[in-house]
């Protein structure tokens, strides 16, 4: 699962590949986002945390992690 977290004042999104499921990352981020003194962490496939104060989370998005194609495909 791929999720992209946009930070205030910040130009770039942070990306983070979990291993968690779609529901359980939006119930992560609801919980974060509750209160304004909250973290919003998680953990990424490789076990690296990234934690944001939520004061700072602008946007979340959450979806499939993208395959990078090469070379010829047929659908």
């Amino acid at each position: 699962m791929e999720v992209k977290i946009g930070v205030v004042d910040s130009p770039r999104e942070l990306t983070v590949a979990s291993g968690q499921s779609q529901d359980e990352v939006e119930a992560l981020v609801a919980d974060a986002l509750k209160n304004a003194d909250g973290v919003l962490a998680l953990t990424d496939e490789k076990g690296k945390r990234v934690i944001v104060p939520s004061a700072k989370v602008a946007y979340v998005e959450i979806g499939p992690t993208e395959t990078t194609r090469v070379g010829f495909g047929v659908r």
